[in-house]
């Protein structure tokens, strides 16, 4: 017995020997570790996933849920959701469609209580109006305009001059109005949302917006110079592909101060405003 103590210690005395150890032992400590987490990684989990596609504001029912394997590493930032429990008799988010073969994330399945009630679904700033605009399919460049991206409004109108001048000839002027404009909804004749049923082919109707109170009189105005042949048509941008999106403002101030000059706004008793 007292030789093979006496043999360890000569062993572990040699300092070569030990730094061979040593780096071997790192070596395998090393690979043991790589090893256990390529494998945690790699081994699949099963997850819930849509077996049909389900539109927006739809209960999601255990029929409509399937399990599927996928590598662990997918699930580590716990976007999804990993168990059908958790997702049976939630419903499907306002804004979100959830394709057939899809996994349920988190944005785009919640509670009903977090489904908002008015079709306006988002908030929008302290001092903004709620605007409407008549739309149809061609200015909605077919149905390309949606929630959640943003539009310029030009204006393209017939310009008099003066009334005075005789033999005057009409000039048509368009030119873009406001620009960063956010869209909140798209709704057909009846009101509904555009781009609530994948399924069901939807008119675009009305596009609501909001916009600061000063704007938001500059457009009542020229919605009603009829005379002037005024129309608003909105053009989409890639704004909403900005991490920051530019702030709603006016793009020129020729056709303010040209809508200004043809009208007026006055306030009533009823503190309404109307145009004159």
């Amino acid at each position: 017995m007292s030789n093979l103590i006496t043999g360890i210690k000569k062993f572990l005395s040699n300092r070569n020997t030990v730094t061979v150890v040593g780096v071997l032992l790192g070596v395998l400590v090393l690979y043991i570790g790589y090893n256990m987490r390529v494998n945690q990684a790699i081994t699949p989990i099963s997850v819930p996933y849509a077996t049909v596609t389900i539109n927006p504001k739809t209960q999601i029912t255990s029929d409509m849920i399937g399990m599927m394997q996928i590598p662990r590493s997918m699930v580590q930032n716990s976007s999804i959701y990993l168990t059908a429990s958790e997702v049976v008799n939630k419903y499907s988010n306002f804004d979100s469609v959830i394709p057939a073969g899809s996994l349920f994330y988190r944005r785009a399945v919640v509670e009903k209580s977090a489904l908002p009630d008015s079709l306006i679904r988002e908030d929008y700033p302290d001092g903004y109006v709620l605007v409407n605009m008549t739309l149809n399919m061609t200015l909605s460049y077919g149905n390309q305009i949606i929630p959640g991206n943003y539009v310029d409004i030009y204006l393209k109108a017939i310009n008099n001059l003066d009334e005075n001048v005789a033999n005057q000839k009409d000039t048509i002027m368009v030119g873009k109005l406001i620009e960063n404009v956010k869209v909140l909804a798209v709704l057909d004749g009846n009101g509904q949302n555009v781009f609530d049923n994948v399924e069901e082919e939807r008119t675009p109707a009305m596009m609501i917006f909001a916009v600061p109170e000063e704007y938001h009189i500059l457009l009542r105005k020229t919605m009603y110079l009829r005379t002037y042949d005024a129309t608003l048509l909105p053009v989409p941008t890639r704004e909403s592909l900005k991490e920051q999106p530019g702030e709603v403002r006016i793009s020129s101030e020729e056709l303010r101060d040209w809508i200004n000059n043809v009208t007026y706004w006055t306030e009533d008793m009823s503190g309404s405003g109307a145009i004159q």
